[in-house]
């Protein structure tokens, strides 16, 4: 019979029997659930990883597309660039250190260098290794001759970028570099990889994804190790190496799909008119500019220094890209056209003109007498014209072809700030002017919202405006800034008949013009200013721009020069010649035609060139000779209306 002690021992132990074998019950329901959910339900997501493990895709590349200029000239194409790689697991090891040898006599490589390699991959003997990128023609054929003495080496192909015409247009082609990190996670949806190249700046960067292509893929057996690798056979297609790094032998799982190479790109760059402006500015730093008026098309924009994008694809050309990359002044990755600002100068007048008519403020009657200098309200401190002996009296024609600065002076006071900065923005002064390249500087029209921001934790007497501001303002100095493209774009507007043009490279997209911003009686106005500007009279006097004459065609222009530092610094040197080189004044010109087809407009910017009527203004009329065809390249031909 159990004593009391055992009852009390095993005393509830059949619940505890029933609680673990509810337990397992539901343990094995859950397995069961779970089993089925894995084998039924995500049974096809299962499957595709399978396959995914069992399957190695390898991307082939599709060639970027052509870039044109509007002649069908080709600017940038593709060639076959070939690299020599080895297998050393296809060599014999007692041959190895004779190939190494042949490879140094053959293609100059280092057979030591070599021989480290190999002796690093042992473990993985069938993968490729880089002998020689992007080697020469005459390189490769002496591979391919010595092909049967060499077991295990061959060549691969791809395709590299190449630009035809060097450093003509470099800038506004751009160039090529390895994607980085924060620009593979930007673009997600362009199916890129790290190592891919990508445009880095210019139009091969604005329009990377016209450009870039559609890749193609090859499906390959895979194995839980080993890489395969892709090879070229000898008529340059992609094929899959017979084995894969460790020596499994790989098969094809589906024929290839082919790569669709980008789309072309076809411009509105006149690229013989394109190097005759780079070659008119070799050994200046600066910028021109041509623009065809009624549609804002860039026919030519140069900039000087400039560089070769092929230095960032083709070999042997890293010294001279870190010179590059470094930004050592003058900055020759920096397109001055439109990623440089400068004070405009008198050529900001044209402008000031315009709004003035415009607004009725003036009229073409209207007379401000110059003395040689300005005082606001007659007293206190005096602003100089640029002519110390004054002009006399001027009306509003005759002050954009003498560029007479107190006339401008006047105006900009009744005009005021605000109507300033208002029709400066309205023709594209100191505003993007929505190019297709990356990275368009603003520029500044400064105005009293501009200077409040500016000044926000300032007293508030440093935050107003004040009316000397309006007087620097009125004749393009102080802080105001702008880019040669800006002021193409706004003398377009003058050509056009009023109407601001957004400037564009790409044919396909077209031009787009804003509303009529001025009346016709206010062009016409300012149209003959800017002709006597450049007129050649006699007897004299002549306008600031008669160096830009071209004898029996309708020539309007108007000169500027931005100051570097004020007049009273530049004092102490007795003649142009003395003054350093970083002190000059930047010279400017501006000019159009009225009487051919088409109508251009012309930006010109030369850096420290001291006047725009002796250092810009010979320039334009170069410019304007070539683009016409008074040279024989090309027929000039005259409108058959326009103004």
């Amino acid at each position: 019979m159990p004593s009391k002690k055992d009852n009390d021992r095993y005393e509830g132990v059949e619940r505890r029997v029933q609680w673990v074998g509810f337990a397992l019950v539901a343990a094995m329901l859950v397995l069961c659930v779970q089993f089925w959910r894995l084998q039924v339900v995500s049974l096809g997501e299962f499957a595709k990883l399978a396959e995914d493990n069992r399957v190695w895709q390898k991307r082939l590349a599709a060639d970027r597309g052509l870039i044109y200029d509007s002649n069908g000239e080709v600017l940038a194409d593709n060639r076959a660039s070939a690299d020599v790689v080895m297998v050393p697991g296809d060599c014999p090891q007692d041959l190895l250190d004779d190939v190494c040898q042949r490879l140094e006599r053959l293609i100059g490589i280092d057979p030591a260098e070599l021989r480290k390699k190999i002796d690093a991959q042992k473990h993985t003997p069938f993968t490729q290794l880089l002998v020689k990128r992007d080697i020469t023609k005459a390189d490769r054929v002496r591979v391919e001759e010595n092909q049967h003495a060499l077991p295990g080496v061959t060549t691969i192909v791809h395709p590299q970028r190449r630009y035809l015409f060097q450093e003509t247009a470099g800038q506004l082609l751009g160039y090529l570099g390895e994607i980085n990190r924060d620009e593979l996670e930007r673009w997600t949806d362009y199916g890129y990889s790290m190592g891919d190249l990508v445009g880095k700046d210019g139009l091969e960067r604005f329009y990377e994804r016209q450009l870039h292509g559609r890749d193609g893929y090859m499906l390959v057996t895979k194995y839980a190790s080993g890489q395969p690798q892709l090879r070229t056979d000898r008529t340059g297609r992609p094929v899959i190496a017979r084995r894969d790094s460790i020596g499994h032998l790989l098969n094809l799982e589906a024929p290839p799909v082919h790569p669709l190479s980008g789309d072309p790109l076809h411009l509105t760059l006149d690229i013989g008119l394109q190097r005759k402006c780079e070659a008119i500015l070799k050994g200046e730093v600066g910028s021109i500019v041509v623009l065809d008026a009624d549609t804002g098309a860039v026919l030519a924009m140069a900039s000087e220094p400039g560089y070769d994008p092929s230095v960032f694809v083709n070999r042997g050309a890293s010294a001279e890209r870190m010179e590059l990359l470094s930004g050592e002044k003058p900055n020759r990755m920096s397109h001055r056209a439109f990623r440089e600002v400068y004070p405009p100068g008198s050529i900001f007048k044209i402008m000031l003109a315009a709004a003035a008519l415009e607004e009725k403020v003036i009229d073409g009657g209207t007379r401000f007498y110059c003395p040689g200098h300005y005082m606001i309200d007659g007293k206190g401190r005096r602003w100089h014209c640029w002519r110390r002996s004054g002009h006399g009296a001027m009306n509003v024609v005759e002050a954009l072809a003498y560029s007479c600065d107190v006339f401008f002076y006047n105006v900009g006071r009744r005009l005021d700030v605000d109507r300033i900065v208002a029709y400066a923005n309205k023709m594209g002064l100191g505003v993007l002017t929505g190019i297709d390249l990356p990275g368009e500087m603003t520029g500044l029209v400064p105005g009293r919202e501009w200077k409040a921001a500016l000044n926000a934790d300032k007293p508030v007497w440093e935050q107003q405006w004040y009316p000397g501001e309006t007087i620097n303002l009125s004749i393009g100095q102080g802080s105001c800034t702008t880019t040669p493209l800006q002021d193409a774009v706004m003398m377009a507007c003058i050509i056009n008949g009023g109407y601001c043009v957004r400037p564009f490279l790409n044919k396909d997209r077209g031009a787009a013009r804003s509303e009529k911003l001025f009346q016709d009686e206010t062009i016409e106005q300012v149209i003959k200013g800017l002709r006597m500007c450049v007129e050649k009279k006699s007897p004299p006097p002549t306008g600031t721009g008669k160096e830009a004459a071209v004898e029996g065609m309708d020539v309007i222009g108007k000169t500027g020069t931005a100051q570097v530092i004020s007049l009273s610094n530049l004092d102490q040197y007795a003649s142009e010649e003395d003054i350093p080189y970083e002190k000059r004044h930047h010279a400017w010109f501006v000019a159009g035609v009225l009487d051919r087809t088409p109508r251009i407009a012309i930006s010109i910017l030369i850096e420290h060139g001291h006047s725009g009527g002796s250092a810009a203004g010979p320039v334009a009329k170069e410019v304007i000779e070539a683009f016409y065809g008074i040279s024989p390249e090309k027929p000039a031909q005259v409108a058959a209306g326009g103004e």
